[in-house]
């Protein structure tokens, strides 16, 4: 499959769907500069205070006025900024770790930057364009019980969680395709290889 094509003066393109549907893996392949909204979680100290932490992940527990900030300097170009990333291995966010150009395009990806709530729609207000990207809903669920599994989770927990968790999450994200500028289905695409050197 072939990917819609970006404007040349595109500066940020927005990556939504599903948990497990790819959207970090896409991002990766597009080799261009990358905010993820996954950055903007709580850590897991706040979701505890919030009475969250067995939601995590889901709209509420991440700063979503905080995220459309920083998109909102990303987009008008503003030199020194630094988004925050999340690291999986500790599953809590890491602020001022990805240092973001003042120009070009810029990919920033998540589940949430379609729904229609008044925090999140601050969050799209900044995207210029937005993929909602889809992919076979056994391939995506099996993606993520073996994420889970590979970051610590037993396998019956992590299928456990999926259900529990991840896919409400999918079906709220996946109820709000219709507001995107471009839906790509992910089933028959596969990264790029790259050859070692």
């Amino acid at each position: 499959m072939r990917l819609p094509p970006l404007p040349t003066d595109l500066r940020l393109l927005g990556l939504t769907g599903a948990p497990g549907v790819g959207k970090s893996t896409l991002a990766a392949a597009l080799g261009l500069p990358v905010v993820p909204m996954d950055g903007f979680h709580y850590a897991d100290v706040e979701l505890v205070r919030r009475g969250l932490r067995e939601r995590k992940g889901a709209p509420e527990t991440f700063d979503a006025e905080g995220y459309a900030a920083l998109l909102r300097r990303v987009r008008a170009g503003e030199p020194g900024v630094v988004a925050p990333m999340f690291e999986r291995g500790l599953e809590q966010p890491l602020a001022g770790a990805i240092a973001v150009p003042a120009d070009g395009t810029v990919v920033t990806e998540g589940n949430y930057l379609l729904l229609d709530e008044p925090r999140w729609r601050a969050v799209r207000a900044e995207v210029e364009v937005v993929w909602h990207l889809h992919v076979d809903d056994v391939v995506r669920r099996e993606r993520l019980v073996a994420r889970h599994v590979r970051f610590g989770k037993s396998p019956e927990a992590a299928a456990a969680w999926v259900e529990r968790v991840d896919e409400p999450n999918a079906r709220l994200v996946d109820a709000a395709a219709a507001r995107a500028d471009v839906v790509v289905d992910l089933t028959t695409w596969a990264p790029p290889r790259t050859d070692p050197a």
